[in-house]
C-alpha cells in the first residue's frame, strides 16, 4: 500500500475531472495544450495522485464550460479540501490512515470481521495485545503511533452526524481470549456498550450457521450518500486490510459483490438483540471462570 494514500476529496475531484473531460470529448493531451499543465500532471490529477491549485482548477473548469453555478462552486471547494491536511495527516505513513479517511467522510460503514474485534471497537488493552501479537519482535516506534491512531479513530462513532455503523462479528472474534481474561472481558463489555449507540448495529454470526459468503476474508464497505460537496455519484469503497497494510477497491462490479456478500451475512447473523444477549452471556461465562 502506498505510504500516502489520496484523500476522499482528492478522489471526488479526480472523478469529476475525468467525467468533465470525457463529456467535453477531449483527450488529456488536448487539455494540456490549453493550460499550463503537462499531460502527465493532468493524468495524476485525474487518478488522485496529485493535488490541484485553485487557479488550475478554474482554468480546467473554463475549458470544460463549467463557468458558473453550484457545480463550479462545489468543484472549487473540493480543490481546496483536497489540499487540506486532516487530523490524521501526521499518521499518514501508517496503513490505518486510509481507513481513517474513509470513515471520517462516510455516511454508512459496513464491516465484517472474522478473527478480531475491529479497530473502531477495540479497547486500548485489547488493541495493544493485538499489535504485540501481529508485530512480535518487529514492534517499533510506529506501534505506539498505530495504537494512538486506532484510539483516535473511534471518535467517528460519537461525533455529530456520525456514520451508521453496521458490523458483523464471526463468533471466533468474541470467543478468542486475547491477553488475559480481564482484557477480553473489558473488550466484551465495550462491545455491549457500543452496541447501544443509536448509530451502531452489531450482529454476531454463530458457528452453527456453517459456511457463509465471506469465508475468504474480512472487509469494510464505506458508502457516501449525503455529502453536500459531491458533484457526481460517489461510489462505495471496499477496504481490505491484512498483515502488511491494506488496499481499497472502487470498481463498481467488485463493490457490488461485496455488498451482496454482506447482505447474505446479515441474513445468517443473529439480530442485534440476540447478539447483545450472547455477548452478555459470554462475558458472564468468563467472569464465572475467573471466580472459579
Amino acid at each position: 500500500m502506498p505510504s500516502q494514500s489520496p484523500t476522499v476529496p482528492q478522489r471526488r475531484l479526480a472523478r469529476a475531472l475525468r467525467r468533465l473531460r470525457a463529456d467535453a470529448d477531449l483527450t488529456i493531451e488536448q487539455v494540456a495544450e490549453k493550460v499550463d499543465l503537462s499531460a502527465s500532471t493532468l493524468s495524476r490529477l485525474e487518478t488522485a495522485q496529485a493535488t490541484v491549485r485553485r487557479g488550475d482548477i478554474k482554468e480546467l473548469l473554463d475549458i470544460y464550460q463549467v463557468t458558473e453555478g453550484p457545480e463550479r462552486q462545489k468543484l472549487l471547494r473540493l480543490a481546496v479540501q483536497s489540499r487540506e491536511q486532516p487530523w490524521w495527516w501526521k499518521y499518514r505513513h501508517l496503513p490505518e490512515a486510509t481507513g481513517a479517511d474513509f470513515a471520517e467522510q462516510a455516511d454508512v460503514i459496513r464491516q465484517y470481521s472474522a478473527l478480531l474485534v475491529p479497530g473502531l471497537l477495540q479497547t486500548e488493552p485489547y488493541a495493544r495485545e493485538i499489535l504485540r501479537a501481529l508485530k512480535g519482535d518487529e514492534a517499533d516506534r510506529n506501534t505506539e503511533q498505530q495504537l494512538e491512531l486506532r484510539m483516535r479513530r473511534q471518535a467517528v462513532l460519537t461525533k455529530p452526524e456520525s456514520p451508521q455503523y453496521v458490523v458483523v462479528l464471526d463468533e471466533p472474534v468474541v470467543r478468542r481470549v486475547v491477553g488475559d481474561r480481564q482484557v477480553i472481558r473489558e473488550q466484551l463489555q465495550r462491545l455491549i456498550e457500543v452496541s447501544e449507540l443509536p448509530n451502531v448495529t452489531l450482529h454476531l454470526l454463530p458457528f452453527s450457521m456453517g459456511a457463509h459468503a465471506a469465508m475468504d476474508g474480512e472487509f469494510t464497505i464505506f458508502s457516501y450518500y449525503n455529502n453536500p460537496d459531491v458533484v457526481y455519484e460517489d461510489p462505495d469503497v471496499v477496504y481490505v486490510e491484512n498483515i502488511v497494510g491494506g488496499g481499497y477497491i472502487e470498481d463498481s462490479t467488485m463493490t457490488k459483490r461485496y455488498n451482496q456478500a454482506f447482505q447474505r451475512l446479515l441474513e445468517l447473523a443473529w439480530d442485534p438483540v440476540k447478539s447483545a444477549q450472547a455477548l452478555v452471556e459470554i462475558e458472564q461465562e468468563l467472569a464465572s471462570t475467573e471466580r472459579g
